[in-house]
This record gives C-alpha cells, sequence and structure tokens, in this order.
C-alpha cells in the first residue's frame, strides 16, 4: 500500500526556499479538480476567488462572497485532505474592522476547512495580516497586481517596470514578511524584480507571470488544461492540454448520436427474464391480443 501523503506545512515551505526546491501551486474550485491536483502531486491549492471568473462567469472576482469562498473551499478540502489548502478573503472582506476580518477567516478556516488565507495588498494591509496570524492562521500574501484592486490600478498591467514601482513592490513585500505572512505571491511583476524580492525575503515567493526566480509557481487550473470556451491564451501561462475542445467534441458526438438513435446501443441496455413484460398487463393484455 502506497504511504499516505503528508500535507506540507509552512516550516517544510521556507525549507524549501532555503533548499532552492521549487513549490507548486494550482488552484481548484471543487471536488473533482482538487482529488486531482492532489493526485498529481502538487504542494499546494489555492481555492481563489477567480473561481468568479472561470467557474460562476463574472467578468470579474469583485462580485465573489464569502459564502462562495466557503462552499468552494469546502468542496476542495473533501478532495484534497492531504494537501495544504488556502482559501482567498474575497473583495472588501478585510478591509473593514478587525472583528468582520477574523469573522470572515473563522468561517473559511471552520467552515471551509482552509489550511490558511489569501490576501491582497502590501504594507496597507499588514497590520491585518499580524492581527490574524496573532490568532493562529497562516496568511499568504499577494501583492503586483491584485485583481481586486483592478479598476484602481488601471487594468491588468504588469507590475515592476520602474524603480519607482519596484522599491513599493519590495517595501509590501517586506511589510508583509514583518506582519507575519508565510510567503508572498508575486503576480505579472517583471521578472528582475521578481527576483530581487525573492532574494531580499526569507519567506517564499509563488509567482505568477512573474518569471524564472520565484521560489515557486502558481497557475489556475483552468489556465492549465483549457478548460474554458472560447480559451484566451496568456503570455505567462503555459498550457498542457485541451480538455475543452474535448469535453466539447464528446459531448457533441453525445447529441449527433441520440439524434441518430445509434445511443444507446445493445451494451448500454439491460433485459428483463422472459414474460416480465406480459406480467406488466396480466388479463388486459390477453384480452386486447383476442
Amino acid at each position: 500500500m502506497a504511504a499516505v501523503k503528508k500535507p506540507l506545512n509552512i516550516v517544510k515551505m521556507k525549507k524549501m526556499k532555503e533548499n532552492k526546491e521549487p513549490i507548486t501551486m494550482v488552484t481548484a474550485y471543487d471536488y473533482p479538480s482538487a482529488l486531482l491536483a492532489e493526485e498529481a502531486g502538487v504542494d499546494m491549492i489555492l481555492v481563489g476567488d477567480s473561481l468568479g471568473n472561470v467557474v460562476l462567469g463574472y467578468n470579474s472576482t469583485i462580485p465573489v462572497t464569502l459564502d462562495d469562498m466557503v462552499y468552494h473551499s469546502r468542496s476542495v478540502a473533501r478532495g484534497a485532505e492531504h494537501t495544504f489548502i488556502v482559501a482567498d478573503m474575497p473583495f472588501m472582506t478585510y478591509h473593514g474592522s478587525i472583528d468582520e476580518s477574523l469573522r470572515g477567516v473563522r468561517r473559511l478556516m471552520q467552515e471551509g476547512h482552509a489550511h490558511a488565507v489569501k490576501l491582497e495588498g502590501g504594507a496597507e494591509i499588514a497590520d491585518t495580516v499580524r492581527t490574524i496570524v496573532s490568532a493562529g492562521v497562516p496568511v499568504l500574501g499577494h501583492i503586483g497586481l491584485t485583481p481586486q484592486s483592478v479598476n484602481q490600478i488601471g487594468g491588468f498591467r504588469v507590475q515592476g517596470k520602474d524603480a519607482q514601482d519596484a522599491k513599493r513592490l519590495l517595501e509590501d513585500a517586506k511589510a508583509l514578511e514583518k506582519a507575519g505572512a508565510f510567503a508572498v505571491v508575486l503576480e505579472l511583476v517583471t521578472e528582475e524584480v521578481a527576483e530581487a524580492i525573492s532574494r531580499e525575503l526569507s519567506i517564499p515567493t509563488i509567482g505568477i507571470g512573474a518569471g524564472r526566480g520565484c521560489d515557486g509557481q502558481v497557475l489556475v487550473f483552468h489556465d492549465i488544461v483549457q478548460y474554458a470556451s472560447p480559451y484566451i491564451p496568456k503570455r505567462f501561462v503555459k498550457t498542457y492540454s485541451d480538455v475543452g475542445s474535448l469535453i466539447r467534441e464528446s459531448i457533441a458526438s453525445y447529441v449527433k448520436e441520440v439524434k441518430e438513435r445509434s445511443f444507446p446501443a445493445e451494451e448500454h441496455v439491460f433485459t428483463a427474464e422472459d414474460g416480465v413484460v406480459e406480467s406488466l398487463y396480466g388479463n388486459h393484455k390477453a384480452e386486447v391480443d383476442n
């Protein structure tokens, strides 16, 4: 019998950074995708608020609610019982009172069964991160392109292109580290700046569109397997299969065969014992036959 996989923890993650062992992370939003991710050997799963785009059909992450995150995190936890799971705190659930923020964290941990939470932002949320960590909850930071603030930062723009922006990102990363974050996601950050930040921090950096110098990488499940219609290619994403086309073709074949009455075929049906059909009609059938 194969040994049961032990979930990664934040101590092991830091050790992986020290040993220059890359950390793998993938998003998952439901039981089957989480199960497949765990079977594939991923180190961490992110239940991202990107589910708003790829699962719920919104054009941004902003409409995603705490109830949405709890529901999907709980589904993922059932599928990946032996993997470290991080759940996103959705839009505006950690910018009000600290009591409100902690209530959201509690729900993601108790009801959603997450092992950690992720917050977008830098120095401006450091105090909130510090309080959550003090409550015993691991926090994953997220800087660079922060989708919840996309309207404020002027769209999906690469971050860290000039010296001023690079300095801001480094200060944000250090503020999150000082506040107790166990790692930081760097999204759509220039490779040079992301690599410099990774060298400066003692905690791991997880890149998405941030080049080769990060301590780990994260991609969206639906991007990895092209589970979308139409699929829109992204420069920072590598796709490894085209599941979307396969699904579409499979369903189209099913529709065609049903219309042609070639499905179900003989091998898909069950037969009753002799006389069963006649017994359904009883004497009435005999009268009809006469």
